[in-house]
């Protein structure tokens, strides 16, 4: 093992040191929205993208190809991420439904009350269907058949690559979620007011 020398040492603490507030406060701070999507469809198109737009604005979105990290415990990171979150986006995509980790996050909005925001990305609500396929415990076939009739009767944004607008509807689903986030402060504030009171 070769040990580094106590000037490499300093060196790497003179690095990191200005940036401490930075570290600690994005390790602490709980996400505004939660981003569910099925990465193999979506991760390098609509997600990645509404991730950067929401992140440009000062939000702190989550996605997990830009939180996790190597080490950490997936459910407990996804789980407490969900808790904690303001908004739930669920993006659907032609195999969203093949995913358990979609299907349990989706679960997880529901059971936790989140506001979630559907957007169905080539593909149509009645086109999405729980498949078992005999490895899924029944109890979580349950959470996630109730959780995807539930997201399929809420009102939602619709994306079709063949001939949609990137910019035009990223444009539309910033907006949407900046005003429920809006929305969801003001009420914040209101329960607050009226505690005080």
């Amino acid at each position: 093992m070769q040990m580094r020398s106590p000037s490499a040492a300093k060196s790497l603490y003179r690095k990191i040191w200005p940036h401490r507030n930075q570290i600690r406060n994005s390790v602490i701070k709980p996400c505004d929205v939660f981003i569910n999507h099925r990465g193999i469809d979506t991760k390098r198109t609509i997600s990645g993208l509404l991730y950067d737009d929401l992140s440009r604005l000062g939000l702190n979105p989550f996605l997990d190809s830009k939180n996790l990290q190597a080490g950490d415990r997936l459910f407990d990171k996804i789980n407490k991420a969900i808790a904690d979150c303001k908004v739930g986006v669920a993006v659907f995509s032609p195999t969203y439904c093949d995913s358990y980790f979609c299907l349990h996050e989706l679960a997880m909005f529901m059971e936790t009350k989140k506001k979630v925001i559907p957007i169905f990305y080539d593909v149509k609500p009645s086109q999405l269907h729980v498949k078992d396929n005999g490895s899924c415990p029944v109890n979580d076939l349950e959470r996630f058949k109730y959780a995807l009739e539930e997201a399929k009767h809420t009102v939602g944004l619709t994306f079709n690559t063949d001939y949609g607008n990137w910019s035009e509807f990223l444009t539309t689903a910033t907006h949407v979620i900046l005003k429920i986030l809006t929305e969801l402060d003001g009420e914040a504030i209101s329960k607050t007011r009226k505690y005080i009171s």
